[in-house]
Formats: C-alpha cells, structure tokens, sequence
C-alpha cells in the first residue's frame, strides 16, 4: 500500500528518533514523553480498575441484604394485599427486567438494649423466612439455619453480629426491644417495651447492617407496631442494575398509593459519594496524561529545529506548507499512540492481576495493606470496565494530538532560504 509521504516521512523520523541517529538528547526526550503518557494512562487504567472493584465488592455484600426494589404504603399504614400488589408488580407492562421475588415485610426503628445499659439504635425488619429466601441471597443461605428459628409467637430476634457484639449478647440471651409511640397512662406516656430472645446471628460483611438490623418474624412485627399487615413489598428483579429503570415503570404502574424505592435511592449518599470520588480522581489522574503529553511539544520543537534543513530542502521540492505541518502531526500523534498503547497493555495486566501483585508484595515486605481487623475488604479487588478504558484512551490521543499543532505549525512557517542559509 503506499502511503501519502507525509505519513512514510513522519513514521521515519519517529523511528530515527527512538534510534537516536541523529540526536541522543531529543531521543531521549521523545522517550521520556511515550513513557510518561504510557504511565499515567496505566495508573488511570489501574486505579479505577481498583476503585470499580471496591464498588463491587460494597455493593455485592449491600444487596445480599437489601432488595432491589421496595413497595410501601405510602400512607404508612399496612398494604391491603401485599400479593395482589407484588403479582401486579410481576405484571407490570414496559419492565426493563422482570421480578423474579416478591416477599413482604415490615420495618421500624427502635432501641435495643440488654437490661438497662447498651442503649442502640436499631432497625427492626420483620420478615416471612420463607417468602425472604427468594429476595436477598445472603438470608437465602442462613433460610435453613438461623431464619428457620423465628417462629410466630416465641418472640426471637436475630441481630446483625455487630449489634450483638455491642450489646454483648449471644444466642439464647434476652434484649429488651423500646418501640416509637408509648402508652398513655394518668402517670404520663410511657414507651412500650418488649422483651426478645435472641435465637441466632448473622453477618453480612457489612457494617452499616451488621450493626443496626434485627430480624424478627413478620407476624410478631405486626404485633409490635400495631399494624395489620405487612407494610410494604420486596422486590428481586433478574438485573440489579436496571432497578431504577424499573422503579419509575412500577412508579407509573402502581399509582400514588404506593410508593416505589430502589436500592440506589436507599443508599444515594454511599453511591454519590464514591462517584464523586471517582470522578476526581479520574480529573487528577487526567492531568498527569496532560503533562506527559505535552512533553511532545518540546520534543516536536526540537525535532523541527533539527530538521530545519529537511524542511527546506522538502519545500524547495514543492512541499506545501500543509504537508509540512502533516509530516509532523503525524510524528507527534504516532508518539502519542505508541505511548497510549503501552499503557493501555500495561494497564491492564496489572489491573487483571492486581490482588496477586499486592499480595506477593505483602508476603515479601511482610506487611498487610488492608487488615481484616480494620477493612471490610481484606484483599485488593479489581473491574476494569470499557466504560473508564474507552474515555482514557480517547483523551490520551486527543491530548497528544493536540500538543502536536504549534510544533508543526512552526514547522510549516519555516522559509526554504533563511533555513539553508548556514548550510
């Protein structure tokens, strides 16, 4: 194939260049920039690999706990058919996903204390075990242990394994529950109090639920708050991440007597603040690309003081000062490909093999960067995703090519004869 000599004669001087046959200096200089631009396109790559990962790892401990979708009684009060209302959920016309699971439940806040002293914040679920196995995986797999001993009538509870440590119970010990709106006697409001039987403990492996939710059977909960019923749905949809998609649907569907929230509008505040996160690393990290790729002027412009003399012998050939600008585009965006390429590569292979990468350095410092006693996460996970790789790759060469345009703008304006001069 041949190729407009503006592209041959910008890939020969990329490549005497990175020779270094003609100038070491600038040689080493065009090096220094590929390599700077191959670095931080690997450290983007890599550290948003890393932060994907974490994300993952929070969120997939979050939804064995939560449902996707939750249906309540916007008025509070208990759902007159929770199955009517979960089978017109499944029915529901213009799902982005279908629901898989329905289960009711029952929530409130309370305080949970054992005797006088311990005094927690807690949120009370109450739960069908059977009808919860089919909604959140993690209750799914105690089902046939712990969950099994919430029975109606026998007043068990089963605390998260923080709660419990905190309040310093163990199976089979009582925890006396302190419930919203107390009893009005002539001797002044009194709060209603119930006492519990821890039958069992979970831990989900998180801390936001491993320390605040008690679980107890959705006939006593109805009891204990005084409702009907259960007062709200849960929903399992066959993708998680179209949840919001399908909440505005069910929104739409179900009308204003129930209100419609999915697990991203429960936990906004976490979700917000790691895509912030993210997103200013990915703008400092960016930066470092932009610096690096900018060193291309300054080995672009020592290369067109080099070539002076090429230049004005190419336009005393008929050159146009066009092509001349081409010819070191083209050099400079080459570096830029060559530099982002390496990173993208490099990137990647750390990414995809970061948890053994940290943890052979660990075994040879001796060392351990995420403790199991302090971090929820004791390992380092990774999802490098396109979404962050495509955008990456895109601004690397679109900064590189654009560090190209005054060196060969230079270039263009150099005359044949001033040039030729001193030769």
């Amino acid at each position: 194939m041949n190729w407009p000599y503006e592209m041959q004669i910008g890939w020969r001087y990329t490549r005497a260049g990175r020779a270094g046959r003609r100038n070491g200096f600038i040689s080493f200089i065009s090096g220094v920039s590929m390599l700077g631009i191959g670095l931080g396109v690997a450290a983007l790559i890599v550290v948003l690999s890393v932060m994907n990962g974490f994300r993952k790892e929070v969120q997939d401990r979050m939804l064995s706990v939560i449902p996707h979708i939750e249906l309540i009684a916007s008025d509070g009060n208990a759902l007159p058919d929770w199955r009517a209302t979960a089978e017109q959920a499944k029915s529901a016309g213009g799902l982005p996903t279908p629901v898989i699971g329905a289960a009711p439940f029952i929530a409130s806040q309370a305080l949970i204390a054992r005797g006088t002293d311990d005094l927690r914040g807690a949120i009370v679920r109450g739960i069908s075990p059977n009808e919860e196995a089919t909604v959140t995986d993690f209750l799914a797999q105690i089902k046939s242990t712990t969950l099994a001993r919430l029975t109606p009538g026998n007043w068990g509870v089963v605390l998260g394994i923080e709660l419990a440590r905190q309040l310093g119970v163990r199976e089979g010990d009582k925890v006396t529950l302190m419930l919203p709106g107390g009893q009005v006697t002539p001797a002044g409001a009194v709060p209603r109090l119930k006492q519990l039987t821890v039958v069992g403990t979970f831990d989900a492996g998180h801390y936001e639920y491993d320390s605040t939710l008690a679980l107890v059977h959705i006939d006593d909960a109805a009891r204990l708050f005084q409702v009907t019923g259960p007062t709200g749905v849960q929903l399992r949809l066959a993708d998680v991440n179209q949840a919001r998609a399908d909440a505005y649907v069910l929104g739409q569907s179900l009308g204003p007597q129930v209100a419609v929230r999915d697990w991203t509008s429960t936990n906004r505040n976490w979700f917000s603040a790691v895509e912030l996160e993210k997103r200013l690393m990915f703008i400092i990290l960016t930066l470092i690309v932009a610096v690096a790729a900018f060193n291309l002027v300054s080995t672009l412009v020592m290369t067109v003081t080099d070539k002076r003399a090429d230049i004005a012998i190419l336009r005393t050939l008929g050159a146009s000062p066009r092509s001349v600008m081409g010819i070191f585009m083209v050099q400079g965006a080459l570096s830029g490909v060559i530099g982002t390429l390496a990173g993208v590569v490099f990137g990647l292979l750390i990414a995809f093999n970061v948890g053994t990468i940290v943890a052979a350095i660990e075994a040879l410092l001796r060392v351990s960067f995420l403790p199991s006693s302090v971090y929820l996460i004791s390992h380092m996970p990774s999802d490098p995703q396109r979404g962050d790789i495509v955008p990456i790759v895109v601004i690397s060469l679109l900064l590189s090519f654009v560090a190209t345009l005054y060196p060969s703008w230079r270039a263009s304006r150099v005359q044949p004869a001033e040039a030729l001069r001193y030769e």
